[in-house]
């Protein structure tokens, strides 16, 4: 009866493991944070949401990272986000380019930890009316924000982000 058990859970095991189940590594930012709390970040663009996306996003990572935390942990990120430009990409103005700034400060029982500005930029394409290249704009920007969220939290990981990154 023990070695049937045995022989289960090995191929409970096995199973799993072929699923793509595997046992994560918890997200340790640096300075060995473990648990962050998302302040509000600021928004300092013309898209009334975009701050409230950012910070959503990053929740959702760190969530998805089992780091999010509520206003008491040690760990605290916030920050502000705008846009830097919104210019035409080209003479036909088809499609317009536009990049957000985000800027992050991570604190550790409030000693900054890191520091940081990440940029990501994308075009986007025009439209037949002034709505709709501001939806799409609008689309693009959202999208940036939760692409850059991730970026970020890779950056403020211990160990991670790149070599000679700007911190």
């Amino acid at each position: 009866m023990r070695g049937a058990r045995s022989a289960a859970l090995l191929v409970l095991s096995v199973l799993a493991a072929a699923c793509g189940y595997r046992v994560a590594t918890p997200y340790r930012a640096r300075g060995g944070i473990e648990r962050i709390h998302v302040r509000g970040f600021e928004n300092d663009s013309s898209d009334p949401e975009l701050g409230a996306v950012v910070t959503a996003a990053l929740r959702d990572e760190l969530a998805r990272r089992g780091a999010e935390a509520g206003p008491d942990a040690p760990g605290l990120l916030e920050g502000s986000v705008r846009v830097v430009s919104g210019v035409p990409s080209s003479f036909s103005a088809t499609s317009s380019r536009v990049v957000v700034e985000i800027r992050a400060r991570l604190t550790n029982q409030g000693k900054v930890v890191r520091e940081l500005v990440l940029q990501r930029g994308d075009n986007h394409l025009g439209g037949a009316d002034p709505l709709e290249v501001e939806g799409r704009r609008a689309t693009a920007l959202h999208k940036l924000a939760r692409d850059a969220a991730r970026e970020l939290l890779r950056e403020l990981e211990d160990g991670g982000g790149r070599p000679g990154a700007a911190g």
